[in-house]
């Protein structure tokens, strides 16, 4: 009997930890924390120049396309806990960028909207990320960026089931 593909693949046993050959530079999962942690940094220092933080912008970009959210439909796509979303909201709220209130048709649901000045500061957000983007990906074509998502898309979709 032969071994699996992926066991005799001299990549996959270089990427998985528990593999003799074991190389972090070839883990997924380093270059992927690396990737955000440089992408935070790079994004933290844009949005301070324009009195933003990375929680906030979080928050914005996500109710520019889920409008009204609640605060757990926030903190599920920000992958951030719930009670700190809650705080972040409070924060954000305070500074006039949002309002919260009960859902009409559950008063156990905060939902969570744009307000004018929130819509106002998500233009300028978006154009410190549209900078980063854009040095990040100059090199990369659309079809690697696609392939990119799907792959990053199937990983995230296999992380949500716990391992057997």
């Amino acid at each position: 009997m032969s071994l699996p593909a992926r066991a005799r693949d001299k990549s996959w046993r270089m990427a998985d930890p528990t593999e003799p050959d074991f190389r972090l530079e070839a883990s997924p999962f380093y270059w992927l924390t690396r990737i955000s942690g440089r992408y935070m940094m790079e994004m933290s220092d844009l949005l301070r120049g324009i009195g933003m933080d990375v929680p906030r912008w979080r928050v914005l970009m996500i109710l520019a396309e889920h409008e009204p959210a609640s605060i757990s439909t926030l903190s599920d796509e920000a992958v951030i806990n719930l009670s700190t979303m809650t705080k972040i909201v409070q924060r954000m709220e305070a500074d006039g960028l949002v309002v919260a209130g009960t859902r009409e048709t559950d008063a156990r649901v905060t939902e969570v909207r744009l307000t004018d000045k929130g819509r106002a500061a998500l233009v300028g957000v978006r154009e410190k990320a549209g900078q980063v983007f854009r040095h990040a990906f100059d090199t990369l074509d659309g079809g690697a960026i696609n392939g990119l998502l799907q792959t990053l898309t199937q990983i995230y979709t296999n992380l949500e089931t716990p391992p057997a």
